[in-house]
């Protein structure tokens, strides 16, 4: 479906709940004319399809006319806006600053200066207690002209005042957004590449951090200026694999949260995005107690708040807890049982298709493909792998597009396609020079896939426990390890050596750990 106005005023009418309806009809009906007549009959119009169709409103309702329509899509957009705003204002407390500045606004141009200077000051403590700056700054400076155009009477020194308010304000957004911007900037770069694959990268990430990071007291930041200071040590140190400190620093940023409960009310998808980089970490630290407790906080949190959460913050919710529920399974090995949550989870995902970005939705093809590879399904892996590999994506998730083409070509080997190998394997060598990947683990695969292809596997166990030591080894460079991230080659390696399941060894080793813990 191309992306037109249509088609945006049809998906927000169909992202409307019954609530949401309802509220509407009673909003727009308010008022009797012809006008909200046609734009109710459009909107029931729109409502009912299945997919829009223009053609078919003109059929339904002769009433309306062509040159009409256009009008009538802008008034019916504005009206729907509108009733959602009464009904969201309660939820967003920016909506409600926003809505009491334009009251004052309203009174001061009433020749009401007194009642509006009241109404700024009452609503600017909200702001203030909300950490909503701009909002803060806004109403200072509307309180500025306030008091230079009539005398109010106020104290002496109030101008001095409202002067350094606004000055001590636009420090503070200042710095802000220098935070943001580096927390943006870090996230952008991961997008693109994922984790560091090289000392150049790393060594490019280090210096961008250290000479765009503001300088700064700790205990003198404002709420937002930790808070994305805090965001943007979580994306430096997860890049660089850094783990431990990406864990800490996702801590932080919950511990931030929860002592600012209003700002939670406000942004709950603030609070799960800390919960969803701590659950990241603790998975890549293979540290299933952290992951699932704080799956479990995560779960809590989404129960307790789910009636408060707009269309977004679903989504959110919906895609950090099934990751982490997916990651669960893959720490334990239970891919049997990950596998039987995969079409609840596919349902899930055709209902919020029309939310998800490209990025959303190669991860969770991913994990779906490993999962049926470690429950020795490669042919439905395969399919998933495939549909991937024919993603037109560019240099999106570099790092997700290596490995997928990887554990692609494991699958046809596992499934005895000898005959695709040598033509696969030449085809991820030019790919991994195209994104200039150079990682040795990967190179190790590969050779060893393409001699694989001349000898009888039933000869190959001596060859792969040369794999798997060489692999280990490798290993031991921190930008080689993060090609064991996305594909346990040691585990399938060790399941060839041991003749069991890769779901098998995994799950032995997972046991061997929690044993090995209990017994500390």
């Amino acid at each position: 479906m191309p992306k037109t106005k249509e088609n945006n005023l049809y998906r927000l009418i169909k992202s409307l709940s019954k609530g949401e309806k309802r509220n509407f009809k009673v909003f727009s009906t308010r008022f009797e004319s012809s006008e909200n007549a046609k734009f109710i009959q459009l909107f029931d119009a729109i409502d009912k399809m299945k997919e829009y169709d223009e053609e078919s409103i003109f059929q339904k309702y002769p009433d309306i006319k062509r040159t009409q329509l256009a009008n009538l899509k802008r008034h019916l957009s504005r009206q729907i806006l509108t009733s959602l705003k009464q009904i969201h204002k309660q939820k967003n407390i920016d909506i409600e600053i926003r809505e009491e500045i334009d009251f004052a606004k309203i009174l001061y141009n009433k020749g009401l200066y007194m009642p509006a200077l009241k109404a700024l000051d009452r609503v600017k403590k909200i702001a203030m207690d909300a950490h909503e700056d701009l909002l803060h700054l806004q109403i200072i400076e509307f309180e500025k002209l306030i008091e230079s155009r009539h005398i109010t009477r106020s104290i002496s020194n109030r101008a001095d005042e409202l002067a350094q308010e606004s000055i001590g304000r636009v420090k503070v957004i200042s710095k802000t957004i220098r935070f943001s911007n580096l927390m943006l900037k870090l996230y952008g770069l991961y997008i693109k590449m994922g984790h560091a694959k090289s000392e150049k990268d790393r060594f490019f990430v280090e210096q961008y951090f250290k000479s765009n990071i503001p300088d700064f007291e700790l205990n003198e930041l404002t709420f937002y200026e930790k808070l994305y200071l805090y965001h943007s040590y979580v994306w430096y140190y997860y890049i660089l694999q850094n783990f431990l400190l990406c864990y800490r620093y996702s801590r932080k940023w919950i511990d931030l949260l929860k002592e600012n409960p209003v700002v939670i009310g406000k942004d709950p998808a603030m609070l799960m995005r800390g919960y969803n980089n701590e659950l990241a970490a603790s998975f890549y630290l293979g540290d299933y107690e952290r992951h699932t407790a704080s799956l479990n906080e995560l779960i809590q949190f989404s129960e307790e708040q789910e009636k408060y959460f707009d269309n977004n913050t679903q989504i959110m919710s919906f895609l950090f807890i099934t990751t982490a529920q997916l990651n669960n399974y893959f720490m334990s090995g239970g891919f049997d049982d990950g596998v039987s949550k995969i079409p609840e989870i596919l349902k899930d995902l055709e209902k919020y298709k029309n939310h998800l970005d490209q990025h959303r939705i190669m991860v969770f093809y991913y994990k779906i493909a490993s999962l049926y590879f470690g429950a020795e399904d490669h042919s439905t892996s395969l399919d998933y792998l495939n549909e991937i590999i024919n993603m037109k994506v560019g240099s999106l998730r570099e790092d997700i597009q290596c490995f997928t083409r990887i554990m692609h070509l494991v699958a046809h080997y596992e499934m005895g396609h000898y005959d695709l190998l040598e033509y696969l394997v030449k085809s991820v060598y030019r790919f991994l020079a195209k994104m200039d990947d150079q990682s040795q683990i990967l190179k190790e695969i590969l050779r060893f896939l393409r001699k694989a292809l001349f000898r009888d596997p039933k000869d190959l166990v001596p060859e792969f426990e040369k794999l798997r030591s060489r692999l280990i080894e490798l290993s031991e460079d921190p930008v080689e390890r993060r090609s064991l991230l996305y594909f346990d080659v040691i585990s399938w390696l060790d399941s060839k050596i041991e003749d069991t399941t890769i779901g098998d060894v995994i799950r032995r080793k997972f046991l061997d750990k929690q044993a090995a813990k209990a017994n500390d």
